[in-house]
């Protein structure tokens, strides 16, 4: 049955409670797009109709049709990321580029997920991905000034963003947190050992299943060990993720166990996810049907591929590249307790 009770968020009770955040959001805004101004950034915008809306396995879009003038329909999607445009765009030439975009993810819903949202990503062409960690601690101390609160929270959690991050890697952090050695399952080329990973995983007290793969030991492990930990006190970065947990990301020099992947953590949540750009084409090609044959196992049912993306890819430069939760962003920099409570109007239920 719909719901037919009427959305409360608009009750000027409930709207005063939430004012304070909104202002709050506007002002980081305008902070953010002075940030990017004066580090020669061009804002873009990117279409949110796209062929494919992104291929990570466990991303769940929404689709639509585009009917065309003869009347002929077409399955689009709405983006869950302005990526693959924002490549395009490195392609065409521009240098370093930012977008705040509407993107949008089905199935997701909780205190740190809406189904809409606002995404900041950035991109720099021809730098490195530890450009970006330089980024991530001027920004958030742009943010905190925009507002006048040099210390974020979430819930009991506390982060002083004066500080510079701390840097870990994902290994460093396994054997802090979890007790193990996660290198050691791995191969020299990266390749998985799903056994010692599920036993080290049950040594360490996580519950796993017969039929869990490595990815999936991995995650509970990330979720129930490691990402609690992160960005307590002062903002983490946590790099050096395995190559099977890249996404778009290339390998490390040196180290193809690993690629070129950072996630920003404050108050133990997840704030933005960077990468040094992936630009051979057949292996983004080799990763989407991978990806795509998991999400056709797991959820019977898989999204097209942007050849357009693929082509471009291929004349890209050497880029890195980072997206951020702005909706997440204004609440640990405003105290707020909910995504909801920092948007101006949320989808209803």
């Amino acid at each position: 049955m719909p719901n037919l009770e009427p959305s409360p968020w608009w009750s000027p009770e409930v709207y005063a409670d939430r004012r304070p955040f909104l202002i709050g959001r506007q002002r980081i805004l305008g902070a953010l797009r002075m940030f990017f101004a004066g580090r020669d950034f061009i804002e873009v915008e990117t279409p949110i109709l796209q062929i494919s809306p992104g291929n990570e396995t466990h991303l769940h879009a929404f689709a639509t049709q585009l009917v065309a003038a003869d009347g002929t329909a077409a399955t689009r999607y709405l983006h869950t990321s302005p990526e693959f445009t924002a490549k395009k765009l490195l392609a065409a030439g521009e240098e370093r580029l930012f977008t705040l975009a509407r993107v949008f993810r089905n199935g997701e819903r909780t205190a740190l997920h809406h189904p809409e949202f606002t995404m900041l990503e950035w991109y720099r062409a021809r730098e490195s991905y530890e450009a970006l960690m330089a980024d991530c601690a001027a920004l958030l101390a742009a943010t905190a000034a925009a507002i006048g609160a040099d210390v974020f929270r979430y819930g009991s959690h506390l982060a002083d963003v004066r500080l510079e991050p701390e840097q870990l890697t994902v290994a460093e952090a396994f054997a802090r947190f979890a007790g193990i050695d996660l290198l050691a399952t791995l191969d020299e080329r990266g390749a998985t050992d799903r056994d010692a990973l599920w036993h080290a995983a049950r040594q360490a007290g996580i519950r796993v299943a017969p039929d869990d793969i490595w990815a999936d030991v991995f995650t509970r492990l990330m979720v129930e060990k490691i990402e609690p930990f992160l960005g307590i006190g002062r903002p983490t970065i946590l790099c050096e993720y395995p190559i099977g947990e890249a996404a778009l990301a290339r390998p490390k020099p040196g180290d193809p166990r690993v690629a070129e992947r950072f996630e920003l953590y404050v108050c133990g949540v997840e704030l933005a996810n960077a990468f040094g750009e992936l630009t051979d084409a057949a292996e983004q090609r080799r990763r989407f049907v991978q990806w795509m044959d998991e999400k056709q196992r797991l959820y019977g049912e898989r999204y097209p591929i942007d050849e357009d993306f693929l082509a471009a890819l291929a004349r890209m430069p050497e880029a890195s590249g980072i997206a951020l939760g702005l909706d997440r962003l204004v609440l640990l920099a405003t105290g707020a307790r909910r995504i909801e409570d920092v948007l101006w109007a949320p989808v209803a239920p």
